[in-house]
Order: C-alpha cells, then structure tokens, then sequence
C-alpha cells in the first residue's frame, strides 16, 4: 500500500471500487436481459409477419402459387424505421416470390416443428431472420417462408430501455459518492481536531488524550497513547528526581572537598596538611560510594518499562558474590558463611542487579555489624526460591522497619558513613524482578534477617 495514501483515500477506494464493480456487472446483466426481451417482442412481430405471408399461399389445381397484390406488399413492407424482406420457396419448383438474397438456414440438421431465429447479414446490414415451412395435406410439396428485418427498432429500444435503467443508476452512484466523500470527511474531523490539539501540546504536556470526542474504534489507540503517556511521564518524573537528589547529596561532600583542600593549602608543614588530606580521602571515598550507589538506583528504576529478565543461577551467582566480599568482612574479623543448594536453582533476573543486590545487603551487614560477627548468606528452595542474609549485629527497631525502605533515610544515632541508599536499592531491584522483600529480626538476641522470594519459574 502507498504510504503517503490518506485513511480518507483508502475509505472511499475501498467503498467505490466494490460499488463500480456491482454497477458494471449490474450493467452487463441488464444488457442481456434487455436484448432477450427486446429480441422476443420483436421476434413474436417478425413471425406475425412470416404467417401473414403464409395465408397468401395457395393451393390450386394442385400446384403452389402466392398471390401478393401490391397494396398488401407495400402494407408488408411499410416500416418508417426498418427494412422488411421476405423469400417464398417451394420444396420442387424453388423461389415463388420475394427476394432471392434474403438468407435461409443452411445446416441440413434444421428443426422445422417450430419456427426458427438467426441472426445475418443483408445488402451489408444485420438482420433478424425468421424461417418456417407450411404444410398442407392439399398441397404436393412443402414450401419455406423467409422473413428478414432490420435491427433499427431493436437498437432504438434497446438504448431506450438501458437508459432509462442505467442513468438512474448512474444519478443514485454519483449521489452516493457526493455523501461517502462528505461523509468521510465529516466522520474524520474529530481525527484532525484531535492531531491539532496534540500538536499544540509543548514538550512538557503530557496530559492524557481526551476521550470524549474519539470514536470507539479508536479509543484502542488513544489509550495506548495514554499509556506511553504516563510511562513518558512516570520516566521524566523518575529522571528528575533522580538529578535532584544526586544534586543534594553530592553538594555535602564536594563542600567538604572543597574546604578541607582550603585548609591543606593554607598550612605550610606537611605533617599539618594530614588531617585535612584524610578528610579529602574520606570525602572522596564517599562520594565515589555514593556516586556508584546512585548510578545502580537509576538502572534500577524501570525507566523504559522494564529489563529483559533471562534465567540466572541464583545460588552460583550468591556463591561468587561472597566470595567476592569475604576480604572486606576480614577487614572487621567477621566470619561470612554461605549455603546454597546441590542443584542450580534458577530464576528470571537480571544477573548485574541481583550481585548489585547482595553486594548491597552485604555492605549494610558488614558496615552495621559488631567487629567479630558473623553474617550468613543462604539460597534455599522451598515453596519458592529464596535469597535471605543473616547477621548479628544490632538490627533494626521496629518502628524503623518501614522507614529503611525510602531513599538517603538513615536510623537516628546508626554507625557508619552510609548514605542511605542501599535499602532503597534492594527494593527497587526487588520489585523489578517482582520478587517479595521480608525484614524481620534474626533472632531474640538481635540481629537482622533480609530475605528475598521469587516467582516461580
């Protein structure tokens, strides 16, 4: 199909061209019908002919003859329209009267019971002819009688009576085809009105389309329009929220930067400038923290509608990322278990998000953990499969359970230099792959345990 053709254009071409094809068929069928009952009527004329010249036949002392007085031949032939020419024949003594060039059927198979019809050609005009024998049982031989017309009258009625069924016709086409164009322009309005008034939008409107005006086989559209719409929105709003808290949380350390660098420029001694290049080191390092834990978060965050989810070895995965871990929990003498299970237990996950996941909780346990502690990593499959992570350090109280969950929230009077994204993180990844998030106590003598089920495969 042309893609520059309008949906106007294909409407009308698909509603004409059906109604051009029934008109030109209708049109072929009335000619045929019209030719087989003007070609009867005359026909039946064209025999009242023949059988007038049949009664002028006479038998008399047992020989044929025809008696045609002139006025009866000039009444015969008296047509303002066609040419009328007849041939009597006898069966032994040949032509009796009329005109010899008037054609007769030639095929020996010939059925005589009834009269018969052909068409042929005359003094280079088509005729009609019409043949039939007469038979009488005083007559000695059989003789023909051969009527040829014209076909003036015939045209004439013919064009008469196709006219007066086709111009109708016609009329009714062209009014038909007046009201589909008005009609389809008309039906399409709302269309053009809805393109305007989404042309009109600036960049920033994402409102939903309108329904009022649209048509029901269209509303299928415009709610997928809605739909990208909200998720246009939902990623723009994702997008800016995202600038702004890495604004405001990147402000704090660069200040820090900045002032402690002021500071180290301004001592002399080297042994002076320490403290401040420790404080630049520090800065640095939780910046550098906090900028990977913000880069994880927007990659988290299903800004194009979601990732592509393929099977990953959940317990090989965990496996690695321990092991990766265990010389940072060495750091503070802490004892990082891990138990998985005998078989590959797969789920549907993106592999990069799920270590950045367990890397997470990994880092909160061993940065909020006691010095000594022991952190237990298990991937399990009962009902459905499970990641949990255990640790004995102090835990969470539980009217903090369903603060930790939101972005850069820290417990009032908790160690270490977190930023508080790391829980923020796991939920975000958690509900991508729609997978449930438990927090609760490890046990009565404290401790923190983060488990995490999946779907099933």
């Amino acid at each position: 199909m042309n893609k520059n053709r309008s949906l106007k254009t294909e409407i009308l071409l698909r509603l004409a061209i059906p109604l051009i094809f029934f008109m030109t068929i209708e049109t072929v069928l009335s000619y045929f019908v019209t030719l087989h009952h003007v070609n009867g009527a005359y026909d039946r004329w064209l025999l009242d002919s023949a059988r007038s010249l049949a009664q002028e036949i006479k038998v008399r002392k047992g020989k044929v003859i025809v008696e045609l007085p002139p006025a009866a031949l000039e009444i015969f032939k008296w047509d303002e329209l066609d040419k009328t020419y007849f041939k009597i024949i006898s069966e032994e003594k040949g032509m009796l009267a009329g005109d010899k060039f008037v054609p007769e059927p030639l095929s020996p198979e010939t059925d005589w019971s009834h009269p018969v019809y052909f068409d042929d050609e005359m003094y280079g005009e088509p005729v009609r002819v019409v043949s039939m024998v007469i038979v009488r049982d005083e007559a000695p031989e059989k003789v023909f009688v051969h009527v040829a017309e014209t076909l003036n009258k015939r045209r004439g009625m013919m064009i008469d009576i196709l006219l007066a069924d086709l111009v109708p016709q016609m009329i009714l086409v062209l009014l038909v085809g007046i009201y589909l164009l008005v009609g389809v322009k008309r039906g399409l309005q709302p269309l053009h009105v809805l393109a305007d008034e989404i042309a009109q939008r600036t960049s920033r409107d994402l409102r939903p389309i309108p329904e009022k005006h649209v048509f029901l086989e269209v509303r299928a559209l415009t709610d997928t329009i809605n739909d990208l719409l909200e998720r246009l929105a939902m990623a723009i709003a994702t997008q800016q929220r995202f600038i702004s808290n890495a604004a405001h949380q990147l402000r704090t350390p660069l200040a820090g930067l900045k002032l402690q660098a002021e500071r180290a420029l301004r001592e002399q001694d080297i042994s002076a400038m320490k403290p401040a290049l420790m404080q630049i080191q520090s800065s640095a390092d939780r910046m550098s923290h906090m900028t990977t834990q913000l880069l994880v978060l927007a990659r988290s965050e299903p800004i194009n509608g979601g990732y592509e989810l393929l099977p990953v070895d959940l317990c090989e995965l965990a496996r690695k990322t321990c092991i990766d871990w265990v010389p940072k929990a060495l750091q503070r003498n802490m004892e990082l278990s891990f138990e998985g299970t005998e078989q590959p237990l797969y789920v549907r996950g993106d592999e990069v998000l799920l270590r950045e996941l367990l890397a997470n909780l990994l880092d909160n346990a061993i940065c909020y953990g006691h010095d000594n502690g022991n952190i237990m990593v298990r991937v399990k499959q009962y009902s459905l499969p499970s990641l949990t992570v255990e640790d004995d350090g102090p835990g969470i109280p539980d009217a903090e359970l369903d603060r930790v969950f939101e972005r850069f929230y820290r417990i009032p009077g908790s160690s270490g230099d977190g930023c508080g994204l790391g829980l923020p993180i796991v939920k975000e990844i958690a509900d991508l792959h729609k997978a449930r998030l438990e927090l609760s106590c490890a046990g009565e003598a404290g401790g923190t345990r983060i488990e995490l089920i999946f779907e099933a495969q």
